[in-house]
C-alpha cells in the first residue's frame, strides 16, 4: 500500500479544505494506505517566510513528502489563487520534490469562477515540482458544505460526500494501479 501525505494549505484551523483532507485520510487509511497529515499553519512561520528549508518543522515535513507515493494538497481560494502559506511551503520544497508521485489538488472557494485556481495556479506548481501524475482534482464551492458550529469542522452535503468518495476512489486506484511500485 502507498504512503500518502496530505498538505493543508489553509491558515484556519477549521477550514473546508482541511475537512476534505480529513475525509480523504479516513477513507485511504480504511483501505490500507498510510497517511501523514501536514498542516502548513502549524509550521514555524519564520522558517517559512525566510525560506529556511533546513528548519526543524520544515525538514520533518519535507522528509514525509519525499518518501510519499501520493500527495494531496488542499487550499481555500484567497485573492483568486491558493493561499500564501501553502505557497511558502511549496517554495521550500526541493526541486522535483514530487517526482514519481501522484498528486491530487483540492480547492474550496466561494464562486464558480474560482475553479480556475485548479488549472491556472495550483496544477502548474505541482507539475513544476515534478509530479508523475496529477489527478484532475476537485473544486468545491462553499455552499456544498453544511453549516458548521463555531469552532467545529464543516460537514458535507450528501452530494458533496458522494463526489468526495468518487474522487478518493479514483485517486486510490491511481496509486494502486498506475504509479510504478519502484518509485
Amino acid at each position: 500500500m502507498a504512503h500518502i501525505v496530505t498538505i493543508a494549505g489553509s491558515p484556519s484551523a477549521t477550514s473546508r479544505s482541511a475537512a476534505m483532507l480529513d475525509y480523504f485520510r479516513r477513507e485511504l487509511e480504511h483501505v490500507g494506505h498510510t497517511v501523514h497529515a501536514v498542516s502548513v499553519r502549524d509550521m514555524n512561520a519564520d522558517d517559512l517566510i525566510h525560506g529556511r528549508y533546513d528548519g526543524d518543522s520544515i525538514r520533518a515535513q519535507v522528509a514525509q513528502v519525499e518518501r510519499a507515493q501520493g500527495v494531496i494538497l488542499a487550499t481555500p481560494v484567497y485573492k483568486a489563487s491558493y493561499t500564501g502559506v501553502l505557497k511558502l511551503f511549496l517554495d521550500v520544497l526541493p526541486a522535483n520534490a514530487l517526482q514519481g508521485k501522484a498528486a491530487l489538488p483540492l480547492v474550496s472557494g466561494a464562486a464558480p469562477t474560482h475553479m480556475l485556481v485548479l488549472d491556472y495556479a495550483l496544477k502548474p506548481v505541482v507539475a513544476a515540482l515534478g509530479a508523475w501524475s496529477i489527478h484532475p482534482g476537485l473544486y468545491v464551492m462553499d455552499q456544498q458544505f453544511q453549516a458548521a458550529q463555531p469552532g467545529s469542522a464543516p460537514t458535507f452535503t450528501p452530494e458533496l460526500e458522494e463526489k468526495l468518495k468518487t474522487v478518493c476512489a479514483s485517486f486510490a486506484h491511481l496509486l494502486e494501479n498506475v504509479i510504478p511500485s519502484s518509485m
